[in-house]
């Protein structure tokens, strides 16, 4: 872009604006500057007619802006959480996430990120006994966990049965009560806050207990939120069965880390869902499908995967060659925000060692502090400013416990509810804010005549004969079926 030094009198008064030139009209346009940012819709007042370009470009409704992945694009003005990602910082309404991980407890950081202040005792003593209390679910919804394939993903179970729960609410869905249910009435929004936030635990032990095929334990009230939910997974038979005080620390404060990170992925999908005032419960479900994917919540189970395969820390030089080779993937470093070093993965690094004093050591920290301490001395990495991220070491930790690495992005999804439920009550709240409604650059075909399918061409431009586009892989269900001849049988 070419810098165009417009004339005094096109300036605008204001230093807090942008002056834009039209190059195609010669028209000046002055946009106000907030927060560091201009309005996109200012962008449409600079119309030309379509002399140049398609119709479909619609030059006559204004200039879009293009900015494919949301690279640089603020879809909200939100309080809940910043990150500094050159300096690699994070706060939670402000609280450096360093204070709050040595300091508070998950629950009370949940009421801070929904709520906007920490609690006071009588507030966090209500909020508590309100979220433990709204753990247990439905008869119905327990059927529907033990219905599942045996070797279902426990995620999908997972957001199969947040979604159900829409189901047994009714009295809490704007399309069967009113789309103005959660603004007329702060209660009803508690509520459902207080349901999501006590029952994600209990579905996500349910998930897990399913896969190994045991039966679902019930919620207990005295242990707290992450001690209740070790007891849901591991209890047996056993009375009076109490979680080690460590692990459930150590899982409290992995809870407290991946509570919110702004507008990443899944949390842009609960505000996208949810702007169209849709029950909480389907767009909880529908963040937790954002967080299932691989660059999301399955990242750390990369990670594992990635140090199993380098194994022993005599093969971390190679691996790192074969990095920079562009080879192999390395897994758990870098981030879309962070050019500096995670500041969750320096916490969850010192929780790792407390972890394996009590479970025994990973035999792979060693490789994965090989694997860092040698990147972190390479200049290729450092030149990309490719530092370890949250999920470096919270598979690790996971894995030290017990937890299947299939089951990881479950244990990400449970404290996200959180922060997910924090931006559900921030957008409703926020007057400017409208169902989301993303514009696209169209590059098809322009308009074109409609040809009857016999008319059409079955050979290409240069007389080749057309293949079909469509490519499946067909399975049988044995060989005996495939070679046998019934009526009908399809020649595919």
């Amino acid at each position: 872009m070419v810098a165009i030094n417009p004339s005094a009198a096109a300036v605008d008064v204001n230093r807090n604006s942008l002056t834009v030139i039209d190059n195609r009209t010669g028209k000046v346009f002055n946009i106000p500057i907030t927060n560091n940012s201009v309005p996109a819709t200012a962008f449409k007042a600079m119309k030309t007619d379509n002399s140049e370009g398609r119709d479909e470009d619609e030059s006559t409704r204004g200039i879009r802006v293009y900015d494919p992945s949301y690279q640089n694009t603020a879809v909200c003005r939100s309080s809940i959480s910043y990150i500094d990602g050159d300096n690699g910082i994070l706060r939670y309404r402000g609280y450096p996430i360093e204070e709050l991980a040595e300091k508070s407890s998950f629950l009370e950081v949940a009421y801070l990120l929904i709520y906007g202040e920490l609690p006071n005792k009588l507030q966090f003593d209500q909020f508590e006994h309100e979220v433990l209390h709204h753990t247990f679910v439905h008869t119905n919804a327990s059927q529907l966990m033990k219905s599942f394939n045996y070797d279902a993903h426990p995620m999908g179970m997972f957001v199969s049965g947040i979604a159900a729960l829409s189901t047994f609410h009714p009295e809490a869905n704007p399309a069967l009560v009113g789309s103005d249910l959660y603004t007329r009435d702060d209660r009803i929004m508690n509520k459902q806050i207080f349901r999501l936030l006590g029952k994600a635990p209990t579905i996500a032990a349910m998930s897990y207990r399913h896969r190994i095929g045991r039966r679902f334990n019930h919620p207990v009230e005295n242990l707290g939120y992450a001690g209740n939910f070790l007891q849901m997974m591991d209890r047996l038979t056993e009375s009076n069965y109490v979680p080690h005080p460590k692990l459930t620390k150590a899982l409290d404060i992995l809870f407290i880390l991946h509570a919110d990170h702004e507008i990443n992925c899944s949390t842009a999908a609960m505000r996208h869902v949810s702007s169209s005032l849709v029950d909480p419960y389907s767009a909880v479900s529908s963040a937790a499908a954002s967080l299932y994917g691989n660059l999301h919540g399955g990242a750390n189970a990369a990670v594992i995967k990635m140090l199993e395969e380098i194994g022993t820390v005599d093969r971390v030089p190679d691996f790192i060659e074969r990095v920079k080779a562009k080879e192999t993937k390395l897994f758990g470093f870098g981030h879309r925000i962070y050019k500096s070093y995670d500041p969750r993965s320096k916490i969850i690094k010192k929780v790792a060692y407390e972890v394996f004093e009590i479970c025994g050591r990973e035999e792979l920290i060693d490789v994965a502090v090989a694997l860092e301490e040698a990147s972190l001395k390479d200049d290729y990495f450092i030149k990309r400013r490719l530092y370890p991220n949250v999920d470096f070491f919270s598979g690790l930790i996971y894995k030290a416990m017990g937890f299947p690495t299939d089951f990881f992005p479950v244990l990400f999804a449970i404290p996200r509810v959180a922060g997910w439920l924090a931006h559900w009550r921030e957008g409703l709240h926020d007057s400017s804010q409208k169902i989301w409604r993303p514009r696209q650059l169209y590059v098809g075909e322009g308009e074109r005549v409609y040809v009857n399918m016999d008319d059409r061409a079955d050979r290409t431009a240069d007389g080749k004969q057309a293949k079909p586009l469509m490519e499946t892989i067909r399975h049988q269900y044995n060989k005996r079926r495939a070679i046998a001849n019934y009526d009908g049988k399809s020649k595919l």
